[in-house]
């Protein structure tokens, strides 16, 4: 047997050091992965953590798994990769599985077995907008800003910039990202419109009606557009927010935990092809992934220096130590100067991070339609429908009640498999109180001030 011969060598020595050497019969429960050598792209961003730590700490290697981790030039590039079969596997935006398997852009079916982490996203300002804004923002005693910063602050510079004629541009990663719904989540809620999707006029800029003008600007390349001028300000994940307070090109005014405490982020998608054709290798990519996330934030956090000084490497997100360090080790910076203790900034597994919710989906769908990506009314069982066959709760389990069983996890860490059905309780922790229920997405799109509602169509 292919397998078992490698992992007897490469992995038995690793398991008999910490006591908990597999026997052939739990391989065999489990198993054999029908394809060992795998290849799977990230974007250079610290919370493709889990990727990298599963790598470099043998938990691929202990499930049987050879995998070569290759750094992608941008989203589109990604999901072409894992489309093609060029990449088994990759690090991706939450709302990429969703929009691929809809059909909005490139149609195939993605799937997620792993949800890679929460949080972990902030909007930054240039310099000159945030002395624009500050004036507008309540102080503490100390003459430090009040957090959260709201976006009424930044609405008196967006329509200053509209009376003189001047377009008010912002940066995004792309259509489908979190960062582009948590961008525009903030600025509606400040009442600055953001701009609507019409994909059935064939209009895809995002840019209808609105106030600030939202693109896409990859990720690494989010400082040096707003040093040149470009854009006034971005919504990215880590370390592009804390790049620009190094650089002393811009200031972050708040962190996507202060939009929507605990927000799901990345995931980790594959095709549903690969999942039907290779179910083993799902279910243990899938293990050694949990793995890496239980291990990215066991002991309060206590390994994540090194998991810093490893994401620092130039084969991972390349950038400084400090710089990742600043938002990875519990702390973000604002204006300079100005370090806060940000404990939840990245969070990989406590809280059930990893877990594949419905309710995670049906959020990025409501958003979807809320900015007319989804042009029509769809019933709440659509959203559902949708939402189950994109995120897959059932091979997460299996991952993770394999583990409990081998001991290599506790239960208690996890839902309870046996009654989880997938949806969070309601959500209240958003910077404009509206609350989220999974449940009843149409419900939840009629709340909105801003945004398209029941029966609205561009």
């Amino acid at each position: 047997m292919k397998w078992l011969k490698p992992f007897k060598l490469a992995a038995a020595a690793t398991l008999l050091s910490t006591g908990i050497l597999s026997t052939q019969a739990t391989a065999e429960k489990l198993g054999y992965p029908e394809k060992e050598e795998l290849t799977f792209g990230f974007i250079k961003l610290t919370d493709m953590a889990p990727i990298a730590i599963a790598y470099e700490n043998g938990y691929f290697e202990d499930e049987g798994l050879y995998v070569t981790i290759e750094a992608q030039a941008n989203w589109k590039v990604l999901l072409d990769g894992v489309i093609d079969g060029r990449l088994d596997g990759a690090h991706m935006l939450a709302g990429q599985p969703i929009a691929a398997t809809m059909g909005f852009g490139t149609k195939a079916h993605i799937i997620t077995p792993f949800s890679m982490d929460l949080n972990g996203n902030g909007i930054t300002v240039s310099n000159d907008i945030w002395k624009q804004m500050k004036p507008n923002i309540p102080k503490m005693a100390d003459g430090r800003p009040v957090h959260p910063i709201k976006a009424d602050a930044l609405k008196p510079v967006v329509e200053k910039y509209k009376a003189e004629g001047k377009p008010f541009n912002m940066g995004m990663v792309f259509p489908v990202s979190t960062h582009n719904y948590e961008l525009r989540y903030w600025l509606a809620a400040g009442g600055i419109h953001p701009g609507y999707y019409a994909p059935h006029k064939g209009d895809i800029s995002g840019q209808i009606d609105a106030d600030a003008l939202l693109s896409v600007t990859p990720p690494p390349q989010m400082p040096a557009t707003l040093e040149a001028g470009t854009i006034y300000g971005y919504c990215v994940g880590e370390p592009w927010n804390q790049q620009a307070v190094f650089k002393g090109i811009g200031v972050p005014v708040i962190t996507d935990y202060e939009i929507w405490k605990d927000n799901p982020e990345k995931v980790f998608g594959i095709t549903a092809e690969f999942a039907e054709k290779y179910p083993n290798t799902t279910i243990r990519l899938t293990r050694a992934l949990i793995r890496a996330a239980m291990w990215l934030d066991e002991n309060n956090n206590a390994n994540r220096p090194a998991a810093v000084k490893i994401l620092s490497q130039s084969n991972y997100v390349g950038a400084d130590y400090d710089v990742i360090a600043n938002s990875m080790t519990g702390t973000f910076e604002y204006e300079k100067g100005d370090k806060r203790d940000v404990p939840d900034f990245n969070v990989f597994f406590r809280y059930n991070a990893t877990y594949p919710y419905y309710s995670d989906a049906i959020w990025y769908l409501t958003q979807m339609r809320r900015w007319g990506q989804i042009s029509e009314d769809k019933s709440d069982e659509w959203y559902k429908e949708l939402a189950a066959k994109v995120y897959r709760p059932d091979l997460y389990a299996k991952a993770a009640q394999s583990l409990i069983d081998e001991k290599l996890a506790d239960a208690k860490d996890f839902p309870d498999f046996t009654t989880e059905d997938g949806f969070k309780d309601p959500q209240t922790h958003f910077i404009d109180g509206i609350v989220f229920n999974g449940a009843k997405p149409n419900d939840y799109i009629d709340k909105f001030a801003i945004g398209l509602k029941n029966g609205d169509k561009l």
